[in-house]
């Protein structure tokens, strides 16, 4: 049988293995940091009334530019910004992709704090950039100096700011962003997936006047659009040029863009779980602590949480309750998204059940 290693493939990416999150069919899966609540009847409806307007012309191309889209986001962000400065793709993963296929490349660098989201040394290796995984403070923390003095020691082509952070849910402030701006040389961006849930201010006021910052956004996590792949960022329109020397043509469909656009028409409603979603994620960290574990200070959807005796053991115990959580990876660590607050009682009574020894 044929393997990867009987194929030419690149040097850089033997040995490699996929992203990939597990997946099962469970009763309360809350592994990927989804949001738990489905779409509102109203949202639903007016998706279901657009994709039906758009169906018909689906033989001509989309509108390259997603004009109205962008101008929707803009008007979703605030901040003052407009249109030419908003720029969407199918997930941020691919917004991301598409700011290293413009920025790094074979001989650059793209330095980032780990731990931190899994999918960035992939998208580095990816566009042939090297990696540089740099230190964070104690508790995952991550400040300004300890920042600002890898940023000088490494001097990055890249600088990835990932905020709150995956997997640890910490959040960093505007000073860290303006010294990691100020000692770089190459692009910064500032990943907010997850910024909706957290009550920093966003880099989103950092943008004037700073042409090579990026403040990079999901519509995955608190719209509940997982589904659809929806990412987008804001940047100066210069910045935004950029991209489109390395975008595929037509790349986010008409499809797309219109459930896009109904679901930001609907923005106050399609937000109204965040806070419901943030008092489980707080609920889980109090009662993480009554239990004997140790959760690090989150202000995305999900924790991590450290003093697991037996994570594999944790893993697979909770797995066969039928609830599905993630090992990340870190020793003595798992990470659990808030849900429902069904799905939270049920996460927490079955850890309780289980107990943590060896």
């Amino acid at each position: 049988m044929t393997t990867l290693a009987d194929l030419p493939l690149r040097d850089d990416l033997r040995g490699r293995t996929p992203y990939g999150a597990p997946q099962a069919a469970v009763g309360v899966p809350l592994n990927v940091n989804e949001n738990s609540f489905g779409i509102p009847d109203v949202v639903r409806d007016d998706i279901a009334a657009s994709l039906a307007r758009v169906v018909s012309g689906v033989n001509r191309y989309p509108d390259r530019e997603f004009t109205s889209l962008r101008h929707a986001l803009a008007s979703y962000l605030g901040h003052g910004l407009r249109a030419d400065q908003l720029w969407a793709a199918n997930g941020s993963n691919e917004v991301l992709q598409q700011v290293l296929q413009a920025f790094g490349g074979p001989g650059r660098t793209v330095l980032g704090f780990s731990p931190t989201y899994s999918m960035y040394p992939l998208l580095s290796s990816g566009v042939g950039s090297t990696w540089i995984a740099g230190e964070r403070d104690e508790a995952f923390e991550l400040g300004a100096e300890t920042a600002r003095r890898q940023v000088e020691q490494y001097q990055p082509d890249v600088v990835i700011l990932c905020t709150p952070n995956n997997p640890t849910g910490t959040d960093i402030g505007l000073d860290v962003v303006e010294a990691v701006y100020e000692a770089a040389n190459g692009i910064v961006i500032v990943d907010e997936a997850y910024q909706e849930f957290s009550d920093r201010e966003s880099a989103l006021t950092l943008l004037p006047g700073r042409e090579r910052l990026f403040v990079s956004r999901t519509m995955s996590k608190a719209f509940a659009f997982a589904g659809v792949r929806v990412g987008y960022l804001a940047a100066d329109p210069v910045a935004i040029d950029a991209l489109r020397l390395v975008r595929l043509p037509y790349h986010l469909s008409a499809l797309t863009q219109a459930a896009a656009e109904a679901a930001l028409r609907h923005s106050e409603v399609m937000l109204a779980n965040v806070a419901a979603i943030a008092a489980q994620r707080d609920r889980i960290s109090s009662r993480l602590v009554e239990l004997g574990y140790a959760p690090y200070r989150s202000a995305a959807n999900f924790v991590l949480f450290g003093g697991v005796a037996d994570p594999a053991g944790t893993f697979s115990r909770l797995l066969e309750r039928d609830i599905l959580i993630r090992d990340v990876g870190l020793p003595g660590h798992l990470r659990v998204t808030a849900g429902t607050e069904p799905e939270t009682t049920a996460f927490l009574t079955a850890l309780a059940e289980i107990g943590n020894d060896a």
